[in-house]
C-alpha cells in the first residue's frame, strides 16, 4: 500500500511540474511527453532494483548514461534540462523509497518548488540573452558595446565575442542585456563611436 501511495505522490507532482509549471511557460508539447515518460520510466525501473539483488548504484549509473545520450541527441535550453532532471529525480526519489515519509514528500514539494520559483516568468522578468552575428567586424570591445546597446535599445549586462571575421567583416555575439533599461554606455561613449556604432 505505501509503494501504490509513493507511485500516486510521484504521479501528482509530475503532472503539477509538466502541466502547472512547465507547459503554461513554454509550450514545448515534445518535452511534456519526455518529462512523463522518463518519470514513469524511472519509477517503474527503481522498483524493479530495489526488489532485486542489483545494486541501486548500478542502477543509478545507468539513469546518468541514459540521461547524457539523451540530452547529447536534441538542443535543448538550460531550463529544459532542469525540468528533465527534475523528473528524472522525482521518479527516483518515489522508486527508491520503501515507504512513504516525512522526507520523499519533503523533497518532491522541494523540487516542485524549486522549479516554480526558479523558472517564474516574474523573476528577472527584463533580462534577455541571444546571440547575434552583426555586419561589423569589432575588435573594440567598447565600441561593440556601444552599437549593441544603440541596436537593442536596451542596458547591456555582459557580453562575449565568439567570432570576428575581419574578411567577411562579421562579429559573432552572445549578449545579455535588460530591457527596458537606460543604456549604460551610449552617455559614455565619444560622439565618433556613437556615430560608428549607428553607422
Amino acid at each position: 500500500m505505501s509503494i501504490l501511495a509513493l507511485i500516486a505522490a510521484d504521479l501528482m507532482a509530475i503532472l503539477i511540474l509538466t502541466f502547472a509549471i512547465y507547459f503554461p511557460r513554454h509550450h514545448r508539447r515534445d518535452l511534456v511527453v519526455a518529462f512523463l515518460g522518463v518519470n514513469v520510466g524511472v519509477v517503474a525501473v527503481s522498483l524493479m532494483l530495489g526488489s532485486t539483488t542489483i545494486g541501486a548504484g548500478l542502477g543509478l549509473g545507468l539513469f546518468g548514461v541514459l540521461s547524457i545520450i539523451r540530452l547529447r541527441s536534441d538542443e535543448i535550453a538550460q531550463h529544459e534540462i532542469a525540468y528533465y532532471f527534475a523528473a528524472l529525480a522525482l521518479g527516483l526519489i518515489a522508486g527508491l523509497s520503501t515507504s512513504v515519509t516525512m522526507l520523499a514528500i519533503g523533497l518532491m514539494v522541494l523540487i516542485l518548488a524549486t522549479l516554480f520559483v526558479g523558472d517564474h516568468p516574474a523573476l528577472f522578468r527584463r533580462y534577455r540573452s541571444q546571440t547575434m552575428e552583426l555586419d561589423v567586424a569589432h575588435t573594440d570591445e567598447s565600441a561593440l558595446w556601444t552599437h549593441l546597446e544603440l541596436l537593442l535599445n536596451a542596458r547591456v549586462v555582459n557580453l562575449n565575442v565568439k567570432h570576428v571575421d575581419l574578411v567577411n567583416d562579421t562579429t559573432l555575439v552572445d549578449v545579455r542585456y535588460v530591457v527596458g533599461a537606460t543604456p549604460a554606455l551610449v552617455h559614455e561613449a565619444s560622439p565618433s563611436i556613437a556615430a560608428a556604432a549607428r553607422s
